[in-house]
């Protein structure tokens, strides 16, 4: 996800040194950007030496717009979900890589775009699809039922008052536009001007994260690129809130071998694979100045790890795929 305003100002990658720090491109190698946006982490993979990169986007205007911003030989731009990473790259010949780099959300290209829907900052119609395909907002808002909207706006946006949020966009169905459905929120939930916090915010997210199945496309691109990696290979991820975080951290954790220790209540779990990570880093949130700069980088946060040379774990009988 990278921030700007809702002028014309140029998109700012978030954490971008620290990303490039953690990936360690040398000269000549061969790195993944698995959410091209507007090329920002792309750029900066180049500008360090990338023999090649690899840039996936789902979203066919972030390909399209690519084309022209970053016009480099040593740049293969792909539409498609950073989920497929290694089928793509086994089809097109390139094989494992060094350095794969995911920064999981909505783009600033996506939120300031009033015509996409993921933004209630200004009135557009309900759409928030990042592949510009299948049903929009506005379908699942008007043909689910009370219980499956408070279900996503729960599971999703962490909404404690899901239920009334759901009922009350019920009672006033159909809805078509973004203002419309932030308007519904703030009177289910006594909103009023000027408290610090909107909660429309989270409904407008568990919405997104549904309609674009994007937790389900986190854990499936976590395995993708544990796949994707030779060893040694660094993988950097950047989220932006709680559940996506808490599922980096923990395949961080199963791959690394570091599961929690048993007690008398809980017994110790059976050994799993050997490590597939190695040199897990601390999460690296970012400065106060880079906040300053650029307000929506504020909850992000970092994850980083190697690669060792063990082979990639089998995906269980029930995991998200």
């Amino acid at each position: 996800m990278t921030g700007r305003g809702t002028t014309a100002a140029p998109h700012v990658p978030v954490l971008l040194d620290e990303v490039i720090g953690a990936m360690a491109i040398q000269p000549g190698e061969t790195a993944v950007d698995g959410t091209f946006g507007a090329g920002g982490y792309t750029r900066a993979m180049l500008q360090v030496g990338a023999g090649r990169v690899i840039a996936f986007d789902r979203d066919p205007e972030a390909i399209e717009a690519g084309r022209s911003l970053v016009p480099d030989p040593n740049l293969m731009l792909v539409e498609d979900r950073f989920s497929q990473m290694d089928r793509v790259l086994t089809e097109r010949g390139i094989g494992l890589v060094d350095a794969i780099t995911l920064d999981i959300g909505v783009s600033s290209m996506q939120l300031d775009r009033a015509d996409r829907g993921f933004s209630f900052s200004a009135d557009g119609p309900l759409d928030m699809r990042m592949e510009k395909a299948g049903p929009t907002a506005a379908d699942f808002l008007n043909e689910a039922d009370e219980a499956e909207i408070a279900r996503v706006l729960r599971e999703y946006g962490e909404e404690p008052r899901a239920r009334a949020i759901a009922r009350a966009i019920v009672n006033n169905r159909p809805i078509e536009r973004t203002g419309e459905l932030a308007a519904i929120v703030r009177r289910a939930t006594g909103y009023r001007q000027g408290q610090k916090s909107d909660p429309a915010t989270r409904t407008f997210q568990a919405i997104r994260i549904h309609l674009n199945a994007e937790l389900d496309e986190l854990e499936g691109g976590l395995a993708a690129a544990e796949r994707s990696l030779k060893p040694g290979g660094r993988l950097a991820i950047v989220t932006f809130h709680s559940l996506e975080d808490r599922i980096v951290k923990r395949f961080f954790r199963e791959r690394s071998g570091a599961t929690p220790a048993g007690s008398r209540h809980r017994p110790v779990a059976v050994q799993g694979p050997a490590p597939t990570f190695e040199r897990v880093a601390k999460p690296v949130s970012p400065s106060e100045a880079e906040i300053a700069r650029n307000p929506r980088s504020r909850s992000a946060r970092l994850r980083s790890a190697v690669r060792t040379s063990t082979p990639a774990w089998q995906a269980k009988s029930g995991d998200r795929k």
